[in-house]
C-alpha cells in the first residue's frame, strides 16, 4: 500500500503515513470526504477565462446600458464597477485555490526521486565492507633491506663498552 500523498510505501492498517502524515485512503471510519485536487493548470487557465469574458461582459454591460436603458454615465460606472468587482472576487477564489494547493507525489517536501525510483521508500543500508588491510610503511622497507654482515658484531662491541 502506498501513501496518496507522498508515495512512500506504508504497512497495511495504517490509518496514517509515517512519512508526511496524510490519512490514508483506505482507512475504514472516515468521517469527511477528501474534496479532489484541482490541477495548477486548470486553474490558471480558468482564472484567464475568467477575466477576459469577465472584461468583455463588464463592456457590453455598459454598452447595452448606455443604449437601451438610456442611464446616465454615473449609473453605468456603479454597474460596471459592481461587476468588476465580483469578477475580482471569483478570480481571488481562484487563487486562493491555486496556493492552497498541496504539494503532490511529483513536488514533495525533498523533492527528486533518482532514477529508477518509483517511490521515496528509503533504500537498504549497503553492507559495509571493511577495506583489506594495508601492510605498514616501515614494515614493508624493513624487508627490503638485506643484513648487513658484521653489523651485529658492532651492536654488540658498542653495548659492552656501555
Amino acid at each position: 500500500m502506498y501513501c496518496s500523498s507522498c508515495g512512500v510505501a506504508v504497512a497495511q492498517g495504517l490509518s496514517y503515513c509515517n512519512y508526511c502524515g496524510e490519512k490514508l485512503n483506505g482507512v475504514k471510519g472516515d468521517a469527511h470526504l477528501k474534496s479532489p485536487e484541482v490541477k495548477p493548470e486548470l486553474l490558471v487557465s480558468s482564472m484567464v477565462v475568467v477575466f477576459v469574458l469577465g472584461l468583455v461582459a463588464i463592456t457590453m454591460l455598459m454598452g447595452v446600458l448606455k443604449a437601451v436603458l438610456n442611464l446616465d454615465v454615473g449609473q453605468i460606472l456603479a454597474f460596471a464597477f459592481l461587476s468588476f468587482l465580483i469578477m475580482l472576487s471569483i478570480e481571488g477564489v481562484l487563487v486562493r485555490l491555486l496556493f492552497r494547493r498541496k504539494p503532490g507525489p511529483e513536488k514533495a517536501a525533498d523533492g527528486v526521486l533518482l532514477k529508477g525510483q518509483a517511490t521515496k521508500e528509503l533504500n537498504a543500508a549497503p553492507d559495509l565492507v571493511l577495506p583489506e588491510p594495508v601492510p605498514s610503511v616501515t614494515e614493508h622497507t624493513t624487508r627490503a633491506f638485506e643484513p648487513i654482515p658484521g653489523l651485529q658484531n658492532r651492536v654488540r662491541e658498542v653495548d659492552d663498552r656501555k
